[in-house]
């Protein structure tokens, strides 16, 4: 109930108590944020059986009709309308409201933290709304300027080159050394300026000298190829003539198919 009820009503979207980090301006821009949403869209709503005045009106959010006597979800800030507890959710992510506190926007609720975000960009990194006129934009989040850092190495990345890992930014040299594949064929990283090749989990370097046959060397990069025991073929007589010689009635595990490289989602 409490971890809902923190994610819902973030505190530091409305005590600078919580943004030790705040200049002097943006406490007051967060100070005059906050009490105009208060006065302007908070509300608690009001848990009651369905009034007899009521009786057939239909829930707000799914139009099913509320009989008297049903339990019912009334917001003073938006008439005389009921809602089904389940349906008293916010509009944004749909969770029910604890503790039924709720901020109205244009006939519509949301949890406080979605209705701040009608307004204001939330920080990726210290959660915190920016009321800074910079800030950075990157894979569809935003962050404050001096927050915008390594996941490994707190690096500053403003400016500089990054590789998004699990939805957070890391420097091209902790991502090379901590979370790039290596490659099958050489063994070597493959970094943040390589273009790589993929299949059936393993991974090579695009180019021709590392994504090749193993037998003759023929470059596979768009090319239909076969796989045997992680090793790569042109054709299927390519990997026979390299298995012959050790064991002729081996069953083949190879499969063929048309294969085009392309980066990995990573970089």
């Amino acid at each position: 109930h409490v971890k809902a009820l923190l994610q819902q009503l973030p505190p530091q979207d409305c005590d600078e108590r919580y943004c030790p980090g705040l200049a002097e301006e943006e406490r007051k821009q967060l100070r005059a944020f906050s009490a105009r949403r208060r006065r302007e869209a908070l509300g608690q709503g009001l848990a009651c059986p369905v009034p007899g005045p009521c009786h057939g009106c239909p829930c707000r959010k799914c139009g099913r009709r509320l009989n008297k006597g049903d339990p019912g979800i009334s917001a003073s800030r938006l008439g005389d309308q009921f809602w089904h507890p389940s349906c008293f959710s916010c509009h944004f992510c749909h969770q029910p409201l604890v503790d039924l506190i709720y901020f109205q926007q244009d006939g519509r609720i949301y949890c406080g933290r979605h209705h701040a975000e009608l307004f204001r960009p939330r920080c990726a990194s210290c959660d915190q709304l920016i009321f800074m006129e910079e800030c950075i934009e990157a894979e569809g989040r935003r962050w404050h300027l001096e927050h915008f850092c390594c996941l490994e190495c707190d690096a500053p990345l403003r400016g500089q080159r990054y590789v998004m890992r699990s939805g957070r930014p890391c420097c091209r040299g902790c991502f090379e050394s901590l979370f790039a594949e290596p490659c099958q064929a050489c063994g070597d990283p493959i970094g943040v300026d390589s273009e790589e090749a993929t299949h059936q989990g393993l991974h090579w370097h695009a180019q021709a000298a590392c994504f090749c046959c193993s037998l003759c060397r023929k470059p596979l990069r768009g090319q239909p190829l076969t796989a045997r025991r992680g090793r790569l073929f042109c054709s299927e007589s390519c990997s026979l003539g390299r298995d012959a010689s050790s064991a002729a009635s081996t069953t083949s595990d190879s499969s063929d198919s048309a294969f085009v490289s392309a980066p990995s989602p990573d970089s």
